[in-house]
């Protein structure tokens, strides 16, 4: 079976994202997207349920709540240098993401919660040259999050779920100076894990908090279009195709949360995260086909695994929320987070750095039921700079990725009843 590198990429309803270092997307409600996503000791309401199921039952407001958020991404044109002369950029993204929470009311010692949301996401769509790379990387994801909570005692409680992923990637890529080449991929996939949870109150102004994520590898299968030509004797080129089946594995990675939330007065909390997610399971990714593949498309690349050798990565966050009065919250975060993508092995499909995020938002209780809110995050990419030491197969040379950011606009509302 020949292989072929396809994509590091992943999101939710009509296209993908890539937020948090790699293709990891954290911020899935007005909470999260305010606080940096540093918000899991500190989890209530509604969106509890995905950031920290434990912590359900330590809900001061026994009634069931609902939340359903609307996430507006915007990606910037990354540009790409060698030699010090541009030679391409990306199209920039404007991508709507929705996500829902709900918590069940009390139930004595239990309750029970739901999230429907996407865990990470990419988008890589460049202009020019480097079409012939990454004419498109995407993966589009929804995850289904059902969880339980259970009060052990009134310091201590645990939690858990199960992690249902459907996922459907496409990546294309366009050589049209000869030899020309092209390839044309889409696949689909449902993938199972699961996510646990602690907390642990020791004070009543402390709150400790661990949550682990399990690793869920997608399974894509689906079809595959791929093309090339190559010189015959005499004047002239033949083109080789394959058309047929293909799949690929792509992995979510574990992630482990250690967070403490402590109340710094009646009307304010600051939280710390730290963050650990084990990247190192993407070490290669390989695309199977149903027979061998010609060997001038396989000279195309088309049958060369792509080494990846990702390192796990740590993020730091911290936030701050403070009820200002009854009707008000106001919140902020900051978090750093840590590119697992070494320099050697960095590709036009995803090319990732270090990055800091700035986040503020605030809620407002309209009425005893309702509350509305909003929050904006803005996560800042350091420019990647790759040297010829690197010994990066894709840019001998070396090269500068500038101007990546993205930025994001939460808005919702909870329901409680």
């Amino acid at each position: 079976m020949k292989k072929l590198a396809l994509i590091s990429a992943i999101s939710l309803a009509a296209s993908g994202q890539v937020m948090a270092a790699a293709y990891k997307l954290p911020e899935s409600s007005i909470n999260a997207t305010a606080l940096s996503a540093a918000y899991v000791a500190n989890a209530h309401g509604a969106d509890a349920s995905y950031y920290n199921p434990a912590a359900m039952v330590f809900d001061t407001d026994s009634r069931a709540a609902l939340e359903a958020d609307l996430t507006l991404i915007h990606l910037t044109s990354i540009s790409n240098f060698q030699g010090g002369v541009k030679i391409d950029d990306t199209k920039e993204e404007n991508i709507p993401v929705p996500t829902f929470h709900y918590i069940s009311p009390d139930m004595g010692n239990w309750r029970y919660g739901l999230s429907v949301v996407t865990p990470g996401g990419l988008t890589k769509r460049w202009n020019g040259a480097a079409k012939a790379a990454a004419e498109e990387f995407t993966l589009k994801t929804v995850e289904i999050n059902p969880t339980i909570a259970y009060k052990v005692n009134d310091k201590f409680s645990i939690g858990g779920g199960a992690r249902v992923i459907y996922s459907k990637g496409v990546v294309k890529s366009t050589k049209t100076t000869s030899p020309t080449s092209s390839r044309d991929l889409e696949g689909d996939s449902f993938d199972f894990g699961y996510n646990l949870a602690l907390n642990y109150r020791p004070t009543d102004e402390l709150s400790l908090a661990l949550t682990y994520r399990s690793k869920i590898d997608l399974t894509e299968k689906g079809e595959a279009q791929l093309s090339a030509q190559a010189p015959i004797p005499g004047p002239g080129l033949s083109t080789y195709t394959y058309s047929g089946p293909a799949s690929v594995l792509i992995p979510i990675p574990a992630a482990l949360s250690l967070a403490a939330a402590y109340d710094i007065s009646d009307k304010s909390t600051v939280e710390f995260v730290y963050e650990r997610t084990y990247w190192s399971a993407y070490d290669v990714l390989d695309f199977d086909y149903s027979s061998s593949l010609n060997a001038v498309l396989a000279a195309s690349a088309f049958a060369t695994p792509g080494i990846k050798d990702w390192d796990d990565s740590n993020t730091y966050r911290i936030g701050l929320t403070h009820n200002l009065n009854s009707k008000w919250t106001l919140m902020a975060g900051f978090a750093y987070d840590e590119t697992p993508a070494p320099k050697k092995y960095i590709g036009y499909e995803l090319p990732d750095s270090d990055a800091k995020i700035y986040s503020f938002g605030a809620k407002y209780k309209s009425s005893e039921n309702l509350t509305i809110g909003a929050a904006f995050l803005y996560d800042q990419k350091d420019k990647l700079t790759i040297s010829a030491a690197d010994g990066n197969a894709t840019f001998p040379a070396g090269a500068v990725f500038e101007d990546a950011a993205a930025y994001l606009l939460t808005v919702g509302l909870e329901y409680k009843f």
